[in-house]
């Protein structure tokens, strides 16, 4: 479990964040904050550079300009496996599941970034599916199980700050409805959490606070107070 820290003290500062994949602009000036033990959703339609702030928090883009802190320490000149070591988590879209490895080797493949890291026993605990699958290779588990083991993964390694891209996307309603469970779970637990998702239902009634980006800029920001008179605005934005 992670040290907590005092409720509402920032975490990460962002400002004025600029990223570019090789000539491509993608974010314009990114500005947002995020307290310690706080949930906050990325939303927005394809290309909306949702994807794109997690990756340069983690200095996973070609170039990033800006401010970005952490903690008190200045990720812009980081590489990207110091920021990690920091104490973040990255779960991307795609997963990154080892084929060959069965899901205990998975589990146990990361290293341990910060202090605090769950036991193998409160994962299995918190995800029952994987230890009944714990002997099966990567390649025979399905698309759910196969997402509960990349978040898993990285509570595992004592990371304080998951950074959570698209994870219900594909998945049975049965799998979602346990993410949304282990998330909250997780956020009563004091992790800080942001959450790049286009499953406005699913987000919906776990976040504190949804970020509207459009076009590489926050465009809105709705806290679970506003989101009852909110709803119309942010359809019109999201398209939903």
């Amino acid at each position: 479990m992670p040290e907590t820290q005092p409720a509402g003290d920032e975490l990460l500062r962002i400002a004025d964040l600029q990223a570019f994949y090789g000539e491509s602009h993608v974010l314009h000036g990114i500005n947002l904050s995020i307290r310690h033990g706080e949930l906050v959703t990325l939303l927005g339609r394809n290309g909306s550079g949702r994807t794109t702030t997690l990756k340069s928090i983690l200095g996973l883009v070609g170039r990033r300009t800006g401010t970005l802190v952490y903690d008190g320490q200045d990720l812009i000149p980081m590489p990207p496996h110091k920021i990690a070591r920091l104490g973040m988590g990255y779960c991307p879209e795609e997963r990154g599941i080892f084929s060959g490895l069965n899901t205990e080797e998975n589990l146990m493949l990361p290293p341990q970034v910060a202090p605090g890291g769950m036991s193998l026993e409160e994962i299995y605990d918190m995800f029952p599916n994987l230890y009944e699958r714990r002997t099966s290779p990567g390649m025979r588990l399905s698309g759910g199980e196969q997402q509960m083991l990349a978040m898993a993964r990285i509570l595992r390694t004592g990371a304080k700050l998951l950074l959570l891209d698209e994870i219900t996307e594909g998945l049975a309603p049965v799998i979602v409805k346990k993410l949304g469970e282990v998330i909250g779970l997780l956020k009563q637990r004091g992790y800080t959490i942001i959450l790049v998702e286009q499953n406005f239902r699913f987000a919906a009634p776990l976040a504190d606070r949804h970020i509207v980006l459009e076009h590489g800029r926050v465009v809105a920001t709705v806290t679970r107070e506003e989101l009852p008179s909110s709803t119309d605005m942010l359809h019109q934005l999201l398209g939903v």
